[in-house]
């Protein structure tokens, strides 16, 4: 079973890489977000590998850290997400927007996705929304906790400013993340006004 490659780039392809290892061509699968990260590196690289053996192929796919590989592992744990599907919400969503996609029930965000419809996407928030938290952060307790909405998300100035912002246009995981980025700077009990007012100048650019 192989789980980490470390080798030179030999090419890189629209959804894949090839890593040489001692002379031999390792064609793996990966996400955008490691692709790109691959991309920035020079000489050996190092990636985690997940090995799906099947009756008529060998893949490899592969992951530049472990939390994405962990994301992975648990999308396909829903009923008509495969592999694919989930390298395609790891290459439209990054681990923030996920998490902060669960958390608000923003099946919207997760449509984005190539070959993820309005359907799987409820699936997808309906069989994840309970036990992310606990599989992601219990088995790689990192930045991604940074990114997580408030627990207060329930008062009502915070449920009222976040669906002003959405009256606004923009998604619920953006105003989400706003919210809670307005949060830390203003402190607790802020006013509605002020509260959409600090989140605006994180969502609009150079704001």
């Amino acid at each position: 079973m192989i789980a980490k490659l470390t080798g030179v780039i030999d090419q890189i392809n629209e959804d894949s890489v090839i890593i040489d290892v001692n002379g031999v061509g390792y064609l793996v699968f990966c996400s955008n977000f490691t692709l790109n990260s691959v991309k920035s590196h020079n000489g050996l690289v190092s990636i985690l590998v997940e090995m799906h053996v099947r009756e008529d192929h060998i893949h490899l796919f592969g992951f530049c850290n472990e939390e994405e590989k962990i994301w992975f592992n648990l999308l396909r744990t829903v009923q008509g997400v495969g592999a694919k599907v989930c390298l395609g919400i790891l290459s439209t969503l990054s681990s923030r927007e996920l998490t902060a996609a669960l958390r608000s029930e923003d099946k919207a965000s997760i449509t984005k996705a190539p070959g993820v419809g309005a359907k799987l996407a409820t699936r997808i928030v309906t069989e994840l929304k309970d036990k992310f938290e606990i599989l992601i952060f219990g088995s790689s307790p990192s930045t991604v906790t940074d990114y997580l909405p408030s627990k207060e998300l329930e008062e009502d100035v915070q449920k009222d400013s976040i669906s002003a912002l959405v009256n606004l246009g923009y998604t619920k995981s953006d105003a989400f993340r706003a919210i809670q980025l307005a949060l830390e700077k203003i402190g607790d009990n802020p006013s509605v006004e002020i509260l959409i007012k600090e989140a605006l100048q994180e969502l609009i650019p150079n704001g």
